[in-house]
Parts: C-alpha cells; structure tokens; sequence
C-alpha cells in the first residue's frame, strides 16, 4: 500500500498513538517506528514528526535518532521533548523549568506565519513537560510563547522545520488539528488521500496478490474487528475463506446462536463450534487471570486447530490484529514492553498450525475499523458492538470459574446491557460490562437474611482503550438497573457501581 506519507518516531510518549490518529483524521496515512528502529527506505515519506518522552535531553538516557537524512531533507515537527533535543544539540539550551509545566496554556503570542495559519493569540494548548528551552537552537526563529513559556514554538530558518514544547494531538489543544494540518497540508504538501474507501479498494487488491487462489480460515468472535476482516477476504475470495465461531462457553447470554444469525445475513462461510464443555474444564480451579487467559488462548488453539484440519488444503490464518496491537508489541525504546496482559491474538501461532498469516487490518485503529466497515455498508449494531476481551466473561468472574458464576454472570450482565439499549444509552459508552466479584454480603429479602454474590457494573468512555473515564450514568437508570439484577438474578444480593478512570485502574478487572 503506497500511502507511507507520514513517519511518526516515537521516543516513548503516552500521547504517541494519539498524534497517528490526529493525522488519520486528515485522510493522511502515518506511521509510528521507535526512534532508534527507523526505516532503510525513507523515500515514500513526505514529513517526519518527532514525539514527546517521559526522558530528558539533560540526562544520562538521552534518546539519540538519527536525523541525518531527515533533518533538512524532509519537512520536521518536534513535539516536546523532539524540540528540546532540536535546540539542546543544535547550539539552543534546555534547563529544568522552575514549575513543572503541566495542563492547559494560551498563546499570548503568535508570529505571523503559514505554520500558525488561522490559529490566534489567546489558543489554548497543552504542555506536559519539565523541561523548558531557554535559548533557541542556531537559526532558530520564534514562532509563539505562552505566558510561562517564552519558547513555545520555534522553526528552524533554511530548513522545513519546526518545533513546538506543546502537544497538538490532545484535544485539549483546541487548534492542535488546525496546526497539524497547517504543518503536513500546507508546509509538507501531504497528499490527504487515505478514506476508508481507498482503504477498502486496495486491500482488496492486495489480499487477492497475496492469497490467489489460496483457502483461508478465520477465527470469528462477533466482535467488530474479526468480522470486518471477514468482509475485506470475503470481497477478495469469497469462498476460499473459511469462518470459524467458537463458543467457548464465556460469551454473553445468547450470543452464540444471535451472531451465528447475523453472519448468515452477510453471506459468510461459517461454522458455528460449541465448545463451552472443554474450556471449562479447561479453566476449573484456576484463579490467577493470566493462567486463565493461557488455558483460553491454548484451547482455543486446539479447537481451532481441529476445525481448520477439517478443510484440506488451508494454506493462511486471518487475524483480526489491529494497529494498537501491533504497535504495543514493540518497546519505544528498544528493550522489552511492560506486559499489561497478555494479547491472544498477537505473537503469532504454536508450530504444529504450519499456517502464513494474513492480517488485513493491522495498519488500522478502531474508530478506522469502524469506518471502514461502514464503507462496506456492514450492520450499524455489529460495528457499535462494544469492545469485548477475547476471554470473554472469564476474565470479569474474579477468582476460579464454574458453570453457575457464568449463568449468573450472563444474566446480570443481559439485564445492564439490555437497560443501556433501552434507555438509549448504550451507543454514549464505549465499553460496558459487568464483573462478579469473589465477594458474598449480607443481604435481607422478605424476612430472611440472604449470604449471596456482589456484582460491579462498569461503563467507560472512551476512543481507543488506551485511556478511558467512568460514565456518569442517571441515578435513575442505576437504581433500576439495581434492582431489577437482584430481583431477577438468583444468586445476587449486592450492586456496586465502578467509578474508576483508566488510568490508575484498567478497564476489565484482570
């Protein structure tokens, strides 16, 4: 695919992903390597924009790229700590500030310049750094400053380069989307020609090179990804692709015969397996969340293996592998990432499959999947599905699993996810569900004392996963939805609500 417009090096900000996504948003297609893994062939990159890091420049870590068939060839934006590095080793200076610079800022100056074209004095930008340039590099020209940062912004004269101590990607940057597009529209001349549509066209293209006459299996979860990459190798191949939906005993009530329907109406080649029995036995007894996903991850494998055996001659496995995914499975800085949890679909197969794998949709985040599917005129509830953990209800049934925690589990969570849709709420949250805590209470109902299980229900906003805010659900809703889990649930006395962002707390509780 020749979009490779944009290389974004990473120097291990947490705002990294979101500069990628704010220049998706302006139909440009970028990328994101670390800074010390950047690509032989730069050619088919317009622009580089260097991101922010919780390092330095003063300090023994510094992150050194190599800039040196970058800087002057191709247009440059250094965010934060990139325009700190720009001025620390390029005759500038870089001091500690004397107050951590965190939160919003306005602009109380702004040169004119097609770099801030449209954005006035007064904007609101936000920084995150504790560093501060105090001299600027050779050459340097100031651009823009806030109250407390003289050197805000700066571009570099005789070169495309510019540099702000800002982040633009952060929506509280309220023309950060206005500079971006100053920056690779106006400045590096970036062509804005990735649309889902042209997505959706080429990757046809391309699976159809790549598979030719080939058979491919796919594993189906009813979840939005795996099924949009069903449709882009169904355009391709149509019946060379082959579907497989496991029930692995953990889905929500009804849901396998409900997405088994669904497909149908989509004219896929799938086969439905029920293989609840053999995962459960498989969990009894564990406790421990990541022995848990392993002994789901292994028998999911097994069934699957079964299955594709089934079909002669499969020669590719698809995945459902989206970008994020990709992306968190390579360190910023070279050594290895912190392991969060383990992803079940990433990393590859065990030996005995022998199958290459296909993985249509791994340049792509998932607002991108979404609209991609829409192009394709896919089911507006299937693509608003709210994300669910390959897992499934095992890793929201805290301690060991048994068939009763699940019926339980599935009950009370039809009734929250049920009330959501009700009371037009559901498509306002971006992930809900509910989780069975290892925890009995003391509850009474009628005359009798009752010792049963307590639930938390959980409902966050959110664009990507990587951060996410508790909902401010209606009192009234909570309270309705309370009552109706304890009076049609047998075996829940107690309903607690999680009012816990993302981060400290992640969004599932293992």
């Amino acid at each position: 695919m020749q979009h490779n417009n944009v290389l974004i090096l990473d120097f291990g900000s947490q705002y990294t992903q979101l500069i990628a996504r704010r220049v998706r948003e302006l139909n440009i297609y970028c990328e994101i390597y670390p800074f010390n893994k950047i690509p032989n062939n730069l050619e088919t990159y317009k622009a580089v924009i260097l991101s922010g890091s919780p390092n330095s420049v003063r300090g023994e870590d510094v992150l050194h790229p190599d800039l040196s068939q970058i800087r002057g060839e191709k247009p440059l934006l250094a965010v934060c700590y990139g325009a700190q590095y720009l001025a620390h080793f390029s005759g500038g200076e870089v001091a500690p500030s004397n107050t951590r610079e965190y939160g919003r800022a306005n602009l109380s100056y702004v040169k004119e310049d097609a770099f801030f074209s449209g954005i006035s004095k007064g904007s609101q930008v936000w920084m995150s750094h504790s560093d501060t340039i105090k001299k600027l590099p050779e050459n340097g020209v100031l651009l823009a400053s806030t109250h407390d940062v003289e050197n805000a912004a700066y571009k570099i004269e005789g070169e495309q380069t510019y540099a702000i101590q800002f982040h633009p990607e952060v929506y509280h940057s309220t023309d950060g989307k206005q500079l971006l597009e100053n920056f690779l529209v106006h400045i590096a001349e970036v062509n804005q020609d990735w649309t889902p549509q042209s997505f959706v066209e080429e990757t046809v293209a391309d699976l159809q090179a790549q598979l030719g006459n080939d058979k491919v299996v796919l594993g189906l979860s009813g979840g939005v990804d795996s099924s949009v990459a069903a449709m882009l190798l169904h355009k391709a191949i149509g019946e060379n692709l082959y579907c497989i939906f496991v029930n692995n005993g953990l889905l929500r009530k009804n849901e396998f015969t409900d997405v088994l329907e669904q497909y149908k109406g989509m004219g896929l080649n799938v086969k439905g397996v029920d293989a609840s029995a053999r995962f459960l036995d498989a969990l009894a007894g564990l406790s421990d969340p990541e022995q848990k996903r392993k002994a789901i991850g292994r028998v999911f494998i097994e069934v699957f293996d079964d299955e594709a055996h089934e079909i002669s001659d499969v020669k590719w496995l698809a995945q459902g592998t989206i970008y994020p995914d990709v992306i968190e499975s390579v360190s910023a800085t070279g050594g290895p990432s912190a392991t969060i949890k383990s992803h079940h679909n990433v990393g590859g197969l065990p030996d005995f499959m022998k199958l290459k794998i296909v993985e249509p949709l791994k340049a792509l985040f998932k607002d991108e999947v979404r609209r991609v599917g829409a192009s394709m005129d896919m089911d507006k509830n299937l693509l608003g599905r709210h994300p669910f953990p390959g897992p499934g209800l095992a890793i929201r049934i805290l301690g060991d699993i048994t068939a009763e925690k699940v019926r339980i589990l599935q009950e009370v969570d039809a009734v929250f996810i049920g009330n959501l849709k009700k009371w037009g709420l559901y498509d306002a949250v971006w992930q809900a569900g509910a989780i069975l805590l290892p925890v009995n209470s003391v509850g009474v109902m009628g005359d009798e004392r009752t010792y049963e299980k307590c639930v938390a229900l959980r409902a966050v906003e959110s664009t990507d996963g990587m951060t996410a805010d508790w909902v401010n659900l209606p009192y009234e809703f909570l309270q309705k939805t309370s009552n109706e889990i304890i009076n049609k649930v047998k075996g829940v006395n107690r309903v607690v609500y999680d009012i816990s962002s993302k981060p400290p707390a992640t969004i599932e509780w293992e």
